[in-house]
């Protein structure tokens, strides 16, 4: 099958609207249409029920991923070849068979195992993976300023800090959000998750150098559920897209200190015998934030120099246990969040690898106001506007202490705490706030 009808068939027209939803993978009519060769689906029938036994033919068919008109002539093939065998029939036809392998099958089967254990939905090729990453890529302008005042409408946010975040997110590029520890860097990132928030389609694996990519990952990635439950369509659970593909909510991964660089590279099983995908690649179409930038396993200059092709041309080379290395999109958003200055990260020529840069500041008194204000509203507590003038005279303008985004939630919380212990009014004092403020932070002055 040549690519250009692989593509077609994997993949519907794409609009270009910003709101356009993902393309929809078709299904596959037969084998061919899977751009899969017929030994691999071979193999992986006969280790479907290697480790089921008996299944029936539908379920046969919903293992693979594929419509049971698709593998009929390789079961039917299969069972000529005196590996797979009716066990009965429950007289509908060979979807409704009962279907196990014969002592001979089940020898095979075992053969196959030991070349690699993968037992899920037929894989989809890299050729066809990739181009569904770059259909669901979003075009040009997709973002505007009211879709970002929705996602940030929780957050007390400034205008400034809108207009630095959103032509980074617009054109999908490199994101180094940095500053002092408390104000919301990753708060701040996360948020960005409600903008993008049009459904995706992921493989449950892929098929690249007759190796196996594990990409779905239940802890990264949600499937989307059915929306529409009660239509006979639904009720039949017949299938409107090609099943080896899940549709999901676009990725958000997020790494800290954890992060080394064994993470971005293909990880082989040495007992499944199968590669699982990096988390870069499991981000793809999705945001992948790197937390607390410069304090990983890694050095910054060594994440950086595994990414500047990805960042900088929009493909990732992937090696392979031989040594192989193979071509995949990289098209994840990615952010840095740091709170380390930039010159401990690197120079400038390091820094400018990454696209974008945002000092997110201490927030001014009337950002503070206003995020305590609505913590209080949150907590149903009454707000004074004087006592809370009062409190920041007291604890802020006299002493030269620095306002960080989190005093406010952290400082409420603290006072919610006692008054739910001491029984007290709903409401806050200047004592409560007092006592709250001095169990949030760490007296430096000398004991005794």
């Amino acid at each position: 099958m040549s690519s250009t009808l692989a593509l077609a068939a994997a993949v519907t027209e794409k609009t270009s609207s910003p709101s356009a939803p993902a393309p929809v993978p078709r299904i596959p009519e037969t084998l061919a249409e899977t751009g899969i060769a017929e030994s691999m689906v071979e193999q992986l029938i006969l280790k479907i029920l290697y480790y089921r036994n008996e299944v029936l033919g539908r379920d046969l068919a919903t293992a693979l991923g594929l419509k049971f008109s698709a593998v009929e002539g390789m079961i039917e093939f299969l069972k000529r070849q005196h590996l797979v065998q009716v066990k009965k029939s429950l007289g509908m036809g060979n979807i409704s068979a009962v279907y196990a392998l014969s002592d001979n099958g089940r020898t095979v089967a075992r053969e196959y195992l030991e070349a690699n254990q993968y037992c899920g939905r037929v894989p989809v090729p890299l050729e066809q993976y990739r181009n569904m990453v770059l259909a669901q890529k979003r075009p040009e302008s997709w973002l505007t300023m009211e879709m970002l005042k929705e996602a940030f409408g929780h957050m007390v946010v400034t205008p400034e800090i809108l207009t630095c975040i959103g032509p980074a997110v617009n054109a999908g590029k490199s994101f180094l959000i940095y500053g002092q520890p408390g104000n919301g860097k990753t708060f701040l990132a996360e948020a960005l998750f409600k903008v993008v928030s049009q459904p995706i389609y992921i493989p449950s694996a892929i098929e690249a150098q007759g190796m196996i990519i594990q990409v779905f990952d239940p802890i990264f990635h949600h499937p989307v559920e059915q929306e529409d439950t009660g239509s006979l369509l639904a009720l039949a659970k017949q299938p409107t897209f090609d099943q080896r593909w899940i549709r999901i909510h676009p990725p958000f991964i997020t790494t800290g200190g954890e992060l080394d660089m064994t993470l971005l590279d293909l990880a082989y099983n040495p007992v499944a015998k199968f590669y699982d995908a990096p988390l870069q690649m499991k981000a793809n179409n999705g945001i992948y934030l790197i937390d607390d930038f410069g304090r990983q396993r890694s050095t910054p200059a060594e994440i950086l120099n595994r990414w500047i092709i990805p960042m900088e041309r929009g493909i990732d080379f992937l090696t392979f246990k031989n040594g192989s290395k193979v071509q995949v999109p990289f098209e994840c958003f990615l952010i840095f969040s740091s709170n380390l200055k930039p010159h401990q990260l690197g120079d400038e020529a390091f820094l400018r690898r990454i696209q974008y840069k945002m000092l997110l500041k201490n927030p001014d008194e009337a950002e503070y106001c206003e995020i305590f204000k609505r913590f209080c509203e949150k907590n149903n507590l009454p707000f004074d506007e004087v006592l809370l003038d009062r409190f920041l005279q007291k604890h802020y303008r006299n002493t030269g202490k620095k306002r960080r985004r989190c005093h406010p939630r952290d400082i409420l919380n603290h006072a919610i705490d006692l008054l739910r212990f001491e029984r007290r009014p709903w409401k806050l004092t200047e004592e409560v706030l007092d006592h709250a403020f001095d169990s949030c932070f760490v007296n430096t002055e000398d004991e005794g």
